[in-house]
């Protein structure tokens, strides 16, 4: 079993980084293989809406972070944990432009497999920035991975998150949660009926 844990932050060994070699510890501990892929300070090309993947099966973009995240998807990870230092209550705007073409163009290796976010703040945010990410898992039937608390960790300068007692516990606890669900989840749903689209402009 492997989980992929995508660093959402520009800084590859700050505070989101320290909250996901937390998960990442306990879960090589429960004997999941990890990778963590960090997005790094290079600017990310967003989505264009351009349809390619659709017919490619891969984004049209050829940067290397993007073909990291494909690659490693598409040799068969079974969980995906998102992390994200929060921006004016958000998630940093780089990893959801990656996001946007990940999910888009490798959805149908993502879906049922479950997935998780993690949030690292300083003050406030968190809750708002932790609601978004989750919405990439929950529009591709993606099963959620909870912990005792919201994944969420406080800090700001490097090396504070590690002082968070209890966000570090829930950083190990969604590590244990994670396991479990993949140990337990054995077969995929079959889907109950075709899928409909609706617009709204009729």
């Amino acid at each position: 079993m492997k989980v992929l844990l995508i660093n959402g932050s520009p800084r590859e060994n700050g505070n989101t980084f320290t909250a996901l070699s937390e998960v990442a510890k306990t879960l090589n501990e429960e004997g999941v293989e990890t990778e963590i892929i960090s997005i790094g300070k290079q600017a990310v090309q967003g989505c264009i809406a351009c349809g390619w993947c659709g017919r490619t099966g891969r984004c049209t973009f050829h940067d290397d972070l993007y073909y990291r995240v494909m690659r490693s998807v598409k040799d068969g990870i079974d969980g995906l944990i998102v992390g994200s230092p929060v921006y004016y209550g958000g998630p940093n705007g780089s990893l959801c432009a990656l996001l946007d073409r990940v999910f888009y163009s490798l959805g149908s290796a993502l879906e049922y497999k479950p997935g998780a976010s993690v949030v690292v703040c300083r003050r406030g945010g968190a809750s708002a920035a932790f609601d978004r990410l989750n919405k990439y898992f929950t529009i591709l039937n993606m099963p959620l991975v909870s912990s005792q608390y919201w994944n969420m960790v406080y800090g700001q300068t490097p090396g504070q998150a590690a002082q968070d007692e209890e966000g570090m516990q829930t950083m190990r606890t969604l590590g244990r949660n994670m396991a479990w669900m993949l140990r337990n989840l054995k077969d995929r749903p079959a889907p109950a009926e075709p899928r409909a689209f609706t617009n709204f402009i009729r």
